[in-house]
């Protein structure tokens, strides 16, 4: 499954044409991809919208997708592992979210598509698959 981060779907709406921006709407039209829908991510870009006909089309876009909860004990508790490892090497992640959707595709084995410089400290942990690669 590959699970998209908010900073693609923000690119995303806004018509943006980021590589990953183009890889998501690839995704999105190849119903051999699968993705997934962090429960966290969809606060994120929900949040940004003021009203209108965009916000719908994109809560039934994301909507539509398989929700994930990224939240919950075990992924908070390993995420804040990650979190103090990065923060001991002297790195830090300016969004809990970010840990804890990375965590979350660590310890389930999805791949994070994402435009978030902050996700390749954690890619230095091990164990994260991303895109771009």
């Amino acid at each position: 499954m590959i699970l998209v981060d908010s900073s693609v779907w923000i690119d995303f709406f806004r018509g943006g044409h980021s590589a990953p921006s183009l890889v998501l709407a690839q995704c999105l039209g190849d119903s051999s991809r699968e993705l997934g829908m962090p429960d966290l991510v969809l606060f994120e870009v929900m949040r940004g919208f003021r009203s209108g006909p965009l916000m719908r089309e994109a809560q039934a876009l994301m909507g539509a997708l398989p929700q994930v909860e990224i939240g919950g004990a075990d992924n908070a508790l390993q995420a804040a592992e990650h979190y103090r490892r990065l923060r001991a090497k002297g790195r830090t992640v300016r969004s809990p979210i970010d840990v804890l959707l990375a965590s979350y595709c660590m310890t389930h084995g999805h791949v994070l598509l994402h435009r978030d410089a902050d996700f390749e400290s954690l890619k230095d942990l091990g164990g994260l698959d991303t895109w771009p690669h």
